[in-house]
């Protein structure tokens, strides 16, 4: 059950704007970002008395907005590798969508995931950059090895090509996605540097 609204000026009790409290000692006041005079409660944020809903103290820094440019805010530090959770999120996106693409495109389709991380992000950010034009590069060779390989399914080596180029691009996906997890560039093998 919540409190009824207060009139302005009326704090919760013993805060500064409760005419019953006493007066702070001088020089106990705290500023912006500092924790509060002992013995007192963090100042109100509303004419009600209130403190902001979903945690109460000071707003952090700079109004309490993410930093510009969206940069990673709240929930702790950083991943690993990474500016924010939207640069791991990216990474993820070009490996392991190229490893998806790769295993339900049957080995052709796992460069439209590093492609779509490209030209989304790929621009912002430098490391999402490396990411996927990494994945993009491996999953485009791979792609042209199975459809050659579906071009000559006619004679039994064509299903071997296809086959080998399926499990291949699906597996080192995966491999890249899970190093790219623990903030790391993969470099992959078996592969050549079309796009830079």
């Amino acid at each position: 059950m919540t409190e009824p609204p207060r009139p302005p000026g009326e704090g919760y009790p013993g805060s500064p704007s409760d005419p019953t409290s006493p007066p702070a000692p001088p020089g106990s006041y705290s500023t912006p970002g500092e924790a509060p005079a002992p013995g007192y409660p963090p100042p109100s944020y509303d004419q009600g008395g209130y403190p902001p809903p979903g945690g109460g103290g000071y707003p952090p820094q700079g109004g309490g907005y993410p930093p510009a440019g969206g940069g990673y805010y709240g929930g702790g530090p950083a991943p690993a590798g990474y500016a924010n959770n939207d640069e791991k999120t990216w990474a993820l996106v070009a490996h392991f969508g190229g490893a998806a693409g790769a295993l339900v495109g049957g080995g052709a389709g796992g460069w439209i995931a590093p492609l779509v991380a490209l030209l989304a992000k790929g621009n912002e950010s430098p490391t999402v950059r490396a990411h996927a034009v990494n994945a993009l590069n491996f999953q485009i060779l791979w792609s042209i090895i199975a459809i050659v390989g579906y071009i000559t399914m006619c004679i039994f080596i064509g299903f071997l090509i296809t086959l080998a180029a399926w499990i291949i691009a699906t597996v080192f996906g995966v491999i890249a996605g899970l190093k790219a997890t623990n903030g790391e560039l993969y470099n992959y093998p078996m592969s050549i540097k079309m796009i830079k």
